[in-house]
């Protein structure tokens, strides 16, 4: 307070005349009361973030950055995901696990497919993958799907082997890389055979964050995207209230039917990812599993805010909280969001650090080798644990690589 108390005085002195001794106004300290006001706002200011700064603290100190060799930062999950299976995987599992996606079969080095794919797309971005390790790998046989949600609940006691791109902790599928990396994924007119092709994204959307370093983004957080899920409405709400602070509206999808569908507006346009890249803050949502534009956000070299924590990738779980990205609670409120968002607004340099490790993991990370890594590694750990000799099966044909 001594401090405090002589600088308003040396500010003051040529103002009013004032003398100063240590640590005392000899005239009326009412002109020191701006000074102590400001104090009073700085002391508040800390303690509204304490809660979001202890939780930075915290992860730091836990924080074990991962190695790249070998695709090493996701391995972890293949353990985890075939544990279940330690005691081996029977033919018996494989056919009743069939009724639940498609099955491949890898026979000396040659890709093999049931004849029938669901979604043509999703397959062709899954086989672009075991066509480039079928050589290495064992004859093995396995049963992926396709579709967006996971098949195997783990409340069920007959737990079968089952790929899926997407799952949650009540969830015992196999987790792999989604066919997005290569083609597929939510076809809007932007995108009408979905985004697809991560390898063109990283360059595409690295180039425009180029445009927009951190200095020239909008000082605004961001979101575009259809109302697949409510955890996305106080965002929007919050938006029309404070356009100050947030520009997230809906987009048409394919239900689109009024603005009913649009919480009451008229649906906004399509933005593209290289577009994202001019704000500083971008907000992902899980759809009806995993939010497929997670990774490609990162690209653009902002601070992702990513809601929820129930739904996986096969990368995720080397994604941590408040050292990659700021994690949002999905019930969070209008006040929640805007608490964050403020959060960011007023420690730049703070969230800045925390979108180059985002981006820097991505980019070292998240690579076309590292996905193909990922498939090789689980194949082959998966393979070991089938207890009995593959052979062909009369409903699969050979692929061409």
């Amino acid at each position: 307070m001594k401090i405090l108390t002589t600088l308003c005085c040396i500010f003051t002195l040529h103002k009013i005349g004032v003398k100063c001794s240590e640590g005392t106004c000899s005239a009326d300290q009412s002109d020191c009361s701006d000074l102590e006001e400001d104090k009073k706002y700085a002391e508040s200011k800390n303690n509204r973030w304490s809660h979001y700064l202890e939780e930075i603290e915290k992860a730091k100190a836990s924080y074990e950055p991962c190695q790249s060799s070998n695709c090493s930062c996701h391995t972890t999950l293949i353990e985890k995901d075939l544990l279940v299976f330690k005691d081996g995987i029977t033919e018996d599992l494989i056919n009743r696990a069939r009724t639940k996606g498609v099955l491949y079969q890898i026979l000396n080095g040659k890709v093999y497919r049931e004849e029938e794919c669901m979604f043509p797309f999703r397959c062709s971005g899954i086989e672009h993958f075991l066509h480039k390790i079928s050589a290495e790998l064992p004859d093995t046989e396995f049963v992926v799907n396709t579709r967006d949600w996971p098949q195997v609940p783990n409340y069920r006691r007959d737990v079968l082997p089952v790929f899926s791109f997407s799952k949650t902790n009540d969830f015992y599928d196999i987790t792999y890389p989604a066919w997005t990396f290569w083609e597929g994924g939510p076809a809007i007119s932007l995108y009408p055979r979905g985004l697809g092709r991560w390898d063109q994204h990283r360059i595409s959307v690295r180039k425009a964050a180029k445009k927009w370093p951190w200095k020239k983004k909008k000082d605004v957080a961001f979101f575009r995207g259809s109302r697949t899920s409510g955890e996305r409405d106080p965002l929007v709400l919050l938006s029309r209230k404070r356009p100050d602070l947030v520009d997230a509206q809906y987009t048409k999808n394919q239900a689109w039917r009024s603005e009913k569908d649009t919480l009451g507006a008229p649906p906004a346009a399509e933005v593209s990812l290289e577009d994202h890249c001019q704000y500083k803050y971008l907000f992902n949502y899980r759809g009806v599993a995993a939010s497929f534009r997670f990774k490609h956000l990162f690209l653009c070299e902002s601070l992702v805010f990513h809601v929820g924590n129930e739904w996986i990738e096969f990368f995720y779980p080397a994604m941590k909280p408040w050292i990659h990205y700021i994690p949002v609670s999905k019930d969070a409120d209008e006040k929640e969001l805007s608490d964050l968002i403020e959060f960011a607004k007023y420690n730049d340099d703070l969230v800045k650090a925390i979108t180059a490790n985002g981006a820097e993991f991505i980019q070292d990370h998240l690579k076309f080798e590292d996905i193909t890594c990922y498939w090789r590694e689980l194949l082959k750990k998966y393979s070991k644990l089938l207890k009995y000799r593959v052979k062909k099966d009369d409903k699969v044909k050979v692929l061409k690589g």
